[in-house]
This record gives structure tokens, C-alpha cells and sequence, in this order.
């Protein structure tokens, strides 16, 4: 298994809406220009692409979609998670059906379950299929926070070749790269923290930011550079001004990429919200003013 095929810039997608479904066509246009941008992956259906929404059938097309439409390109990471641990084997099984390069799987969410109950949850998910598995560990949303010690434990796994790390926590991933085997991928999950991560030994980042300048996200894995650092961290505040991933898509409307449309409990972002987005929008240069 060639781990070094998920080091890099990966693009967590959002789900172009129509009014009455996926926006097939949009969809397959943003996973082109991703590409040619220089992306370096593809995460379709996580929680920037609305996966909470999607309907099972709508969540299996769009993994589908993202597959032949990459056709092999880039990876595709495919988001398989689920509070629920048969729904989780069911959609990861999928995934390694129609031809994704791993899953990404999140904590069980609003359950709370046991570090024992974790453990079995990822191991009954690794043994349901012959497809790569990365965690993603994002108490923020999931009530539940892997620890150091458990990360270890889960990376003896088979399969399980490592994390998407949210927590926002640096010592917590400095242990994470302590106490799991060198080879373990530590991949940011937080825009913010992509450069502090590189530098303590992390291998990319699942980025929402790359879903409007995935050349410049690409570019500062690939470099390093503080400058690109810099100009980012002035856009990723206002992608993060509320919750994700409803500035981004409003972002993407804006610039022309595809519909803003959302799903309730998601919604049209307030005004004074949408003020600042525009604002930090037209200082990078992304819209005119």
C-alpha cells in the first residue's frame, strides 16, 4: 500500500444542489477545475459536502460520480462515516465497490460511545472491505475525542493508515506522532493549522479552502511558503466566520463556480456575515469589487 498517494492538498467537496438534487453537471465542472488547478485529492460527501443531508442513494452517486469523473487522476478519499457502525460498513463497502482509493471514517457522533466501543467500531469498518481507512477526529462535532493512546491502538489496525487530526489540539498531535508508527499519516483537518502541522512531521491537509484556491492550498503544502500562509489565513477567517460549509459554498456562488443552494438546517448566511465574506473575497481577488 503506497501511502505517500495521500500526502498532500486534498479538497474536502462540496455538494453542488439543484432544487430537487444533485447538480450531476456542476459537480463534474468543480472536480475538473479542482484538478487542473493542482489539487492533489478529492473528499466527496464529508461534512463540507453536506453529508448529513444526503439521502443514501444521493450519497452513493455522488462517491460514484467523484470516481469516474476523477478517472484516476487524483485519489479519491470518499466519506464513509456514520454514528451508526453497520451504516458506516455498508458505505465504505460501497466506496471500495466503485473504485475509491480509501475512506474516510468519523468518530461516532451524538452516541458517545467508549474508547472500547471506538476501537470495535473502526475495527468492524477495517475488516469490511480491502480499502485504506483514515480517521477523522473532530470532537467538535462528534461529542468524542480520540486520544493519543487510543490513536495508537486503532493504527495497529489493518488498514488503517491514519488521520484526519481536527482537534486543534498541536500537543495532541505532536503525541499522536510519539506514540503511532512512522508511517501513520497525520493529515490537518483545520485550514489554520496546515503549516504548524507540516512542519511536526504532517502529511497534507483535507482542506474546505481548496474548494475556491486549491492552487494556492496545494502550492503552500507543497512549499511551505510563510507568505502563502499569510495571504490564506486572511480568507480562511471569513470561510470560518460561520459554520462550515456554509460560507464556502456562498463563496463558490459568488465567484461563479456553482449554486449556493444549501440544505436546512443549513442556510443563507446573515448579512452583515456575508458583508465580510465579499469583503475578504475582493481583497484576494477572488471577485471584483
Amino acid at each position: 500500500m503506497d501511502r505517500k498517494r495521500f500526502h498532500g492538498a486534498f479538497t474536502a467537496l462540496i455538494t453542488p444542489f439543484t432544487s430537487d438534487g444533485i447538480d450531476e453537471k456542476a459537480y463534474q465542472k468543480l472536480i475538473d477545475w479542482q484538478i487542473t488547478q493542482g489539487i492533489h485529492g478529492l473528499v466527496p460527501c464529508g461534512t463540507t459536502g453536506e453529508s448529513p443531508t444526503l439521502t443514501e442513494k444521493e450519497h452513493a452517486r455522488v462517491i460514484e460520480l467523484c470516481v469516474d469523473t476523477v478517472n484516476k487522476r487524483v485519489p479519491v478519499i470518499a466519506g464513509a462515516g456514520s454514528n451508526s457502525t453497520a451504516e458506516a460498513v455498508h458505505m465504505t463497502r460501497h466506496a471500495a465497490k466503485v473504485g475509491a482509493d480509501a475512506v474516510l471514517v468519523v468518530t461516532p457522533y451524538y452516541n458517545k460511545p467508549t474508547n472500547k466501543g471506538i476501537y470495535l467500531h473502526y475495527k468492524a469498518i477495517s475488516e469490511s472491505a480491502d480499502i485504506p481507512v483514515i480517521l477523522y477526529n473532530i470532537a467538535g462535532r462528534t461529542g468524542k475525542n480520540i486520544e493519543p493512546d487510543l490513536m495508537a491502538k486503532l493504527a495497529g489496525i489493518k488498514n488503517i493508515i491514519g488521520v484526519k487530526e481536527a482537534s486543534g489540539n498541536l500537543e495532541q498531535m505532536k503525541k499522536i506522532r510519539e506514540l503511532c508508527p512512522k508511517d501513520f499519516l497525520l493529515i490537518s483537518g483545520d485550514d489554520a493549522l496546515t503549516l504548524p502541522i507540516l512542519t511536526m512531521g504532517g502529511v497534507g491537509i483535507i482542506s474546505v479552502a481548496s474548494n475556491i484556491v486549491p492552487k494556492d492550498v496545494s502550492e503552500l503544502v507543497n512549499t511551505r511558503s510563510l507568505a502563502i500562509n499569510a495571504k490564506l489565513l486572511k480568507l480562511i477567517d471569513a470561510l470560518f466566520i460561520e459554520t462550515n460549509p456554509i460560507p464556502v459554498k456562498t463563496a463558490a456562488s459568488l465567484m461563479g463556480l456553482c449554486s449556493g443552494k444549501m440544505r436546512l438546517p443549513m442556510c443563507d448566511m446573515e448579512d452583515a456575515n456575508l458583508a465580510k465574506l465579499k469583503q475578504a473575497l475582493k481583497a484576494y481577488g477572488l471577485i471584483k469589487g
